[in-house]
């Protein structure tokens, strides 16, 4: 009882430690974007074109100096929907966008427009940056769709459009909606893109090399009827999204990357490797059913959202929306509630965390935007609506779980344990042993804290 209760004790020290290093980088009350002039932004306005009430922030990039933003079109008025703003210009924290990789790209009047309303991008290793782009805008009004979704890949070292991938009309099912991406890319030419649809539930993958694609489905990419629940900013709403986080692991020796992925609507985590999702003939068979894994649940009121791998550390930092938190799991140890840690929590500065990436200098980012009060009520302009906050990954999980440490928690606790118990029975009989017994206590509480697991 008494090793069990001091346990209790020091790993409540420990959770104490947690950080929340990050800070904010950038903010906007509304996004704002770079004109050639202020008469053409005001044009724009006067014209319906820009209505910054109706522009939000979704998904981040960071590739060189560059962070790309995208803006989907829920509704009109959205000029631009894909953006970057230049990391070297520190000359202020809400800067404006410059839209990626022209004005032009984003003419809704093209007979066929280069982008229309992408939900998330990525940058690789090979100098290219993919835009998964829906191809639907005003999904919170007067819908209109203008092709079935695709994958644009872009040069970024002269922003030329390398490829355009419509993707054919049957790897999408009535409702469908491709919200999330992940890119493997070990092989630069023979890359392979995964694209999460969480409308219709399935996992559509992309081979660079054969320039074709094709659709998985899986009952884990179903969303949990028990976890459709969301309470956010005094907002209380019901979700049914399916398939929604994507993350890759670095290349295993067998050269291939384990997809680990959620549902929006589930307290759970699975994972695939992704030679079973690669092998076409395999990934659309009926053989795949046990080939996917089982992690498990995070816990009660835990759905989560973006999700991004470290492949330096290991490390899983993934969005909480309900809780309005950044968490983390150190992928090479067991799913459970002790490998598992906060890493930034705020109801104020992160209001529905949307996207999480880590960039190629070990820095975290994390963008929230309070989508659903943009959904649902009515974002107010003369407050901070929407923030990037950034941290290195080394100080975003220190002091945390996810830290990488010299010595397991549970042996610390066990040995401080067999210790105590050693004193007790030793000084059962003596009036010094509570004195001892405390001091002890607290040794083992200032050792514990210096212990790096």
């Amino acid at each position: 009882m008494l090793r069990l209760s001091l346990g209790l004790l020091l790993l409540w020290a420990v959770v104490a430690l947690g950080n929340d290093n990050l800070r904010v980088a950038y903010e906007w009350q509304e996004m704002d974007f770079q004109y050639a002039s202020s008469e053409q932004r005001w044009t724009a306005i006067e014209k319906g074109e820009f209505k910054p009430a109706n522009v939000i922030p979704f998904g981040l990039e960071v590739a060189g100096h560059r962070l790309f933003v995208t803006l989907p079109r829920w509704r009109a008025g959205v000029p631009a929907s894909l953006a970057y703003l230049d990391l070297n210009d520190t000359s202020t924290k809400s800067p404006v966008l410059k839209p990626f990789p022209s004005w032009q790209a984003h003419n809704l009047l093209e007979a066929e427009p280069e982008l229309v309303s992408p939900f998330r991008v990525r940058a690789d290793r090979c100098g290219r940056l993919w835009v998964l782009d829906s191809r639907i805008s005003g999904v919170l009004e007067k819908t209109q769709i203008y092709g079935t979704a695709q994958l644009l890949v872009y040069d970024l070292h002269n922003d030329d459009l390398l490829r355009r991938h419509v993707l054919p009309a049957g790897q999408l099912k009535q409702g469908s909606l491709l919200a999330n991406l992940a890119v493997e890319d070990s092989d630069c030419e023979n890359t392979f893109a995964y694209a999460a649809d969480l409308g219709s539930p399935g996992l559509v993958v992309y081979s660079w090399k054969n320039q074709e694609s094709w659709r998985v489905q899986h009952h884990f990419f179903h969303p949990d009827p028990m976890a459709g629940n969301f309470s956010i900013k005094d907002i209380e709403f019901q979700w049914d999204d399916g398939l929604y986080g994507l993350a890759l692991s670095k290349p295993l020796e067998t050269g291939y990357s384990t997809l680990y992925f959620h549902p929006l609507c589930s307290t759970m985590e699975f994972s695939v490797d992704t030679g079973i999702l690669r092998n076409k003939t395999l990934a659309t068979s009926t053989m795949i059913y046990r080939e996917f894994k089982v992690l498990g649940s995070r816990g009660p009121n835990t759905q989560a959202g973006a999700e991004f791998l470290d492949p330096e550390t290991g490390v899983l930092f993934y969005a909480l929306p309900n809780l309005n938190e950044v968490a983390c799991w150190r992928t090479a140890t067991d799913f459970s509630h002790s490998s598992q840690s906060r890493i930034f929590r705020s109801n104020d500065t992160l209001i529905f965390p949307s996207d999480v990436k880590v960039d190629d200098q070990k820095r975290l980012w994390v963008l929230s935007n309070k989508l659903p009060v943009f959904i649902y009520d009515e974002l107010y302009a003369g407050s901070i609506n929407f923030r990037i906050l950034t941290a290195s990954v080394q100080d975003a999980i220190k002091n945390t779980a996810c830290e990488i440490r010299t010595s397991p928690l549970p042996d610390v606790i066990n040995r401080l344990g067999d210790i105590l118990n050693t004193n007790i029975k030793v000084k059962a009989n003596s009036a010094a042993s509570l004195s001892n017994l405390s001091s002890l206590i607290i040794v083992g509480l200032c050792l514990l804290i210096s212990y790096r697991i």
